[in-house]
């Protein structure tokens, strides 16, 4: 199963207002594993970008002034896609930026249903909880330190592993890496040795004195008294 996990960063808040897309960072996943196939690109969007948004992200219009516009990567982008879900934090607000960006040139929109929100779903398992992206990696002990600024790459990476997570996390113990060789030495036991082994523990054991298995006297009297009060007992047919 192909998904491909995605992230935006964006002029402002608002296509409506005329903010652009500047960065897009895709990776792709199959069967909920990163299979290495990454997707970077800044973007040229033609116009300011708001200050608060420069805080958040620190891409700066000068920075972005020799990038390629939407029009000039749309191909690539669409074509590293393909046909896959879409999985996204706030899918809402990357969905309507990048449809703005599309309807700007005359493209086909994506459809919403697409796209699966990693939002909803964490507000649907943690009801009341802190659900952004830094909140679930401290929930699920994912190391995000080197998250100083928002990166749509960088972001879409820790959002692949906090898509695992919310889906209930990959399986303990499970080893997905190459096979370790270990230096543990295995003792391999020969029928000749065995029987060595075998010999030397009859010969080292204790000799203990043979148990009396005969009833006393006592034990006897008791018996045939038991007997005794017995209707026909088939102890006494012999």
């Amino acid at each position: 199963m192909r998904e491909i996990v995605l992230d935006t960063e964006t002029t402002g808040i608002n296509p409506r207002d005329g903010h652009r897309i500047i960065e897009i960072g895709a990776l792709e996943l199959m069967h909920h594993l990163p299979t290495g196939k990454e997707l970077h690109i800044y973007i040229n969007p033609e116009r300011e970008i708001d200050d608060g948004a420069v805080a958040v992200h620190g891409l700066t219009s000068s920075f972005l002034s020799d990038k390629p516009v939407f029009a000039d990567i749309v191909d690539e982008f669409l074509s590293f896609i393909g046909e896959a879900p879409l999985i996204i934090h706030n899918a809402s607000f990357d969905m309507g930026f990048i449809n703005a960006e599309l309807d700007k040139i005359q493209r086909p929109p994506l459809p919403m249903d697409r796209a699966i929100d990693t939002l909803a779903m964490a507000r649907k398992k943690f009801p009341g909880a802190q659900a952004n992206l830094d909140a679930l990696c401290r929930r699920f002990e994912i190391d995000n330190s080197h998250r100083d600024l928002h990166g749509a790459l960088v972001d879409a990476d820790l959002l692949a592993s906090v898509y695992v997570e919310l889906l209930g996390g990959r399986q303990p113990g499970l080893s997905l890496g190459a096979d370790k060789k270990t230096d543990i030495p295995v003792a391999v036991i020969t029928a000749d040795s065995a029987s060595s082994m075998l010999q030397i523990d009859r010969d080292n054991k204790p000799v203990r004195p043979i148990r009396p298995h005969a009833p006393s006297a006592e034990e006897q009297a008791a018996h045939d008294a038991f007997l005794a009060k017995l209707n026909d007992p088939i102890w006494l047919k012999t």
